[in-house]
């Protein structure tokens, strides 16, 4: 698995803030295809392969629905 510098994201899907912590879900490329990942600042928290499908969007935001509830808030998502 590449490493957070080893390259750049080609999407942000969302960002989360909750008590000073960012997680950013991000897709990346990779050798073949994409890759969707949930960073934090410091460390990668899981990889999965990503297709652009309706079911992976609707995982993705399932996810963050789950956050939310958990009392993480939506951040705004920076541009490069």
């Amino acid at each position: 698995m590449p490493g957070l510098s080893d390259s750049r994201p080609v999407a942000t899907l969302w960002q989360l803030a909750w008590r000073g912590a960012r997680l950013s879900c991000l897709v990346y490329r990779d050798g073949e295809g994409y890759e969707l990942r949930l960073e934090s600042a410091s460390t990668v928290i899981f990889t999965e392969p990503f297709d652009l499908q309706p079911r992976m969007m609707a995982r993705t935001e399932a996810l963050r629905a789950s956050l939310k509830r958990r009392g993480w808030r939506d951040e705004p998502v920076a541009n490069p």
